[in-house]
C-alpha cells in the first residue's frame, strides 16, 4: 500500500540563545522527526520558510529513504564518491571517517551539526593542525555531497575555522649533509636520492619514472604517471605534468645508472625492483628505513629524514641560490603559487634550466664506492636476476644538452 503524501507541520520554535527557528515536523515510518529549516532572520515570513522546505518535503516523500544522519550521509558518500578517488586517497579518507569523524558525529542529524560545535571539537582532537584541517575539509566535502544530491540545503562546515599551519618548519639538508649522505649510499638508493634532491620529485613520481620519460636529447624529463603502493595513477595536477629540465650533471648520473642496472630498456622503470623482475619499482618505505636512514645516521646527520625532506631541501636550495619566486614555483611544479611563496609570475624555461644547473653543480655525485658494504642492485635480486643476469645493452642515445656529448 502506498504511503500518504505528507506535507509536514511547519512551526516556529523558540531558542534559549539566538533567534527563533522554523522547524518542519514529519513522520518517518513509526517515528516522529523534525528538521530545522532556518532562522526567522533568514526566512522572515512563514511563506518564505514554506518555500525553503519544499525540497526537503519532496525528499521525505520519495519511495526510498534519504540520508538524515551523519552516519547515513557518510555511507552514501563512501559508496558514491570514494570510488572516484585513487585507492590510497580512499583508504586515507575511510580512516579519517571511521577513526575520528563518525565516533563523534554519527548519531547527529544533518541539521544538528553546528559550526562552533565542530570548531570546539577540533580543538580537542589530539592531532597536528594540518591533520585537523584535513578532517575539517573532509566534513565539508561530505556536506557538499549531501547538497549535490539534494539531501540538504546548506553546509555548516563552510565557516569552521581550522588552521593548517605547521607547528615547526620542516627539516632540510645542507649541501654538505647531502654529500655525506650520498657517500654512505650505494645504488640504487644513491642515484634515487640524488635524483630526488636535484629534481624535487615526490617519491611517488621518481619511482614511477621509466627510461622513456627521460629525453636526453632535449634535456627534459616528462613525468606522465605517479605510483603509490605499486598502483599507477595519473599526476595530481596539470602543473605536475610539465617538463622538468635535465641538467648535464644529472644526465651523466642517470646514464651511469642505466649502464649498470638490470632494467635499462625504454619501457623499464628506472628503479625497477629485481625482486619483482622489474615489473614494479622498489618500495619507498623499505628503501628509506633500511638504507637511507641508516646511511644518514652513519654520516652523522641527526635531522629527521623522509622522502619529502628531499623535496623540501630541493625547494630551499633552489631559492637560496638566487632563483626568483616564479622559477622556484615552476621547478617545484606547484599548481597553486601560494604553496611555493604566495606570488605568481610566469617563469621562462631558460631561467628554470639555469637554476637547475646551479643546484646540480652544487651537489657532487660520489664516484667511488660507499664506505659501508651494501649490496648492490644486482646482488639484491632474486636468483637468476642478480649479478649473474646478463645486462641487455641499452640503445645508444646522443646527448646534446649543452652542445657537448655526455658519456654514460
Amino acid at each position: 500500500m502506498s504511503r500518504r503524501y505528507q506535507e509536514g507541520c511547519l512551526y516556529r520554535e523558540r531558542r534559549k540563545k539566538g533567534p527563533d527557528v522554523w522547524v518542519l515536523r514529519y513522520r518517518d515510518g513509526e517515528r516522529n522527526l523534525k528538521e530545522q529549516i532556518g532562522t526567522v532572520e533568514k526566512f522572515t515570513t512563514r511563506k518564505a520558510a514554506l518555500v525553503a522546505c519544499e525540497q526537503f518535503r519532496a525528499n521525505i516523500n520519495k519511495g526510498t529513504r534519504t540520508p538524515r544522519t551523519i552516519a547515513e550521509i557518510v555511507t552514501h558518500y563512501t559508496e558514491n564518491e570514494l570510488p572516484n578517488k585513487t585507492p590510497y586517497t580512499a583508504e586515507v579518507y575511510t580512516g579519517y571517517l571511521n577513526t575520528w569523524i563518525l565516533p563523534k558525529w554519527e548519531t547527529y542529524s544533518l541539521s544538528d551539526v553546528r559550526t562552533v560545535a565542530v570548531e570546539c571539537w577540533l580543538k580537542t582532537v589530539p592531532l597536528a593542525d594540518g591533520t585537523k584541517a584535513k578532517l575539517r575539509n573532509l566534513m565539508h566535502a561530505v556536506y557538499n555531497h549531501a547538497m549535490r544530491w539534494e539531501f540538504f540545503n546548506n553546509n555548516p562546515i563552510t565557516l569552521v575555522r581550522q588552521s593548517g599551519k605547521r607547528r615547526k618548519a620542516p627539516e632540510v639538508l645542507t649541501t654538505e649533509e647531502i654529500g655525506k649522505l650520498l657517500e654512505e649510499l650505494l645504488d640504487p638508493w644513491r642515484t634515487a636520492v640524488y635524483v630526488a634532491v636535484t629534481t624535487g620529485f615526490a617519491v611517488s613520481e621518481f619511482l614511477a619514472m621509466k627510461w622513456l620519460d627521460v629525453d636526453f636529447v632535449a634535456g627534459e624529463i616528462n613525468l606522465t604517471r605517479g605510483i603509490v603502493r605499486q598502483v599507477e595513477g595519473v599526476m595530481k595536477t596539470e602543473a605536475r605534468r610539465k617538463p622538468v629540465p635535465l641538467d648535464v650533471g644529472l644526465a651523466e648520473v642517470l646514464m651511469g645508472w642505466r649502464g649498470s642496472c638490470p632494467y635499462n630498456q625504454d619501457a623499464d622503470y628506472i628503479f625497477g625492483s629485481p625482486e619483482k623482475h622489474g615489473v614494479q619499482p622498489y618500495w619507498p618505505t623499505s628503501g628509506m628505513e633500511n638504507y637511507v636512514k641508516p646511511a644518514a645516521k652513519r654520516a652523522g646527520i641527526t635531522k629527521r629524514i623522509g622522502w619529502h625532506t628531499l623535496r623540501h631541501t630541493f625547494g630551499t636550495l633552489v631559492k637560496s641560490q638566487g632563483a626568483d619566486v616564479a622559477t622556484t614555483q615552476g621547478l617545484m611544479r606547484h599548481a597553486n603559487p601560494g604553496i611555493t611563496m604566495g606570488t605568481y609570475v610566469q617563469a621562462v624555461t631558460p631561467a628554470k634550466r639555469e637554476a637547475h644547473a646551479r643546484l646540480v653543480s652544487s651537489i657532487p655525485f660520489p664516484r667511488k664506492p660507499g664506505k659501508q658494504a651494501v649490496e648492490t642492485c644486482a646482488a639484491q635480486a632474486i636468483p637468476g636476476t642478480g649479478s649473474d643476469k646478463k645486462i641487455v645493452p641499452f640503445p645508444s642515445v646522443p646527448i646534446s644538452l649543452t652542445g657537448v656529448a655526455v658519456n654514460g
